[in-house]
């Protein structure tokens, strides 16, 4: 039962954190909403939520996300420098740092931050490793 509810709040949140996204491109918005569901099942492994922290956990981190994103459009439209736009990332995640607080352990909050950027890292190496072997694969066969 457990698990069905989990499962539940987990489309739940992906189905709402996927119409409140505007990525542009549709072969953009379909490989970032694939990204997107890798992430939340990657988050809900790490953090081992409970039926009762998901139900909490969830719409802080769609609002989160919504702002993060918001920053990388603005990085885009307005130019903004590297330097600024994680400037206001660190804005961003130090203000979440409290809500997510609030809605998990404080330790989960913290793991989560951790899990977020283990992630990135994860999606790194499946992606060189996936160039790695689409090189390999397309090199002529010799005789």
């Amino acid at each position: 039962m457990k698990q069905f509810l989990l499962i539940a709040f987990l489309g739940l949140g992906l189905s709402l954190n996927g119409f409140s996204q505007d990525t542009g491109d549709q072969n953009e918005k379909g490989g970032g909403q694939r990204l997107e569901a890798l992430k939340i099942a990657y988050l809900t492994k790490k953090l081992d939520l409970t039926t009762e922290e998901a139900q909490r956990f969830w719409p802080v981190y769609n609002k989160y996300t919504d702002e993060i994103h918001g920053i990388r459009r603005e990085q885009k439209d307005k130019n903004l420098t590297e330097l600024e736009a994680e400037d206001k990332i660190l804005n961003v995640r130090k203000k979440y740092n409290n809500e997510f607080s609030k809605a998990l352990t404080p330790q989960k909050a913290d793991n989560f931050f951790r899990s977020e950027k283990e992630f990135g890292s994860y999606i790194q190496k499946e992606l060189q490793l996936r160039r790695q072997n689409n090189q390999l694969n397309s090199r002529p066969l010799r005789p």
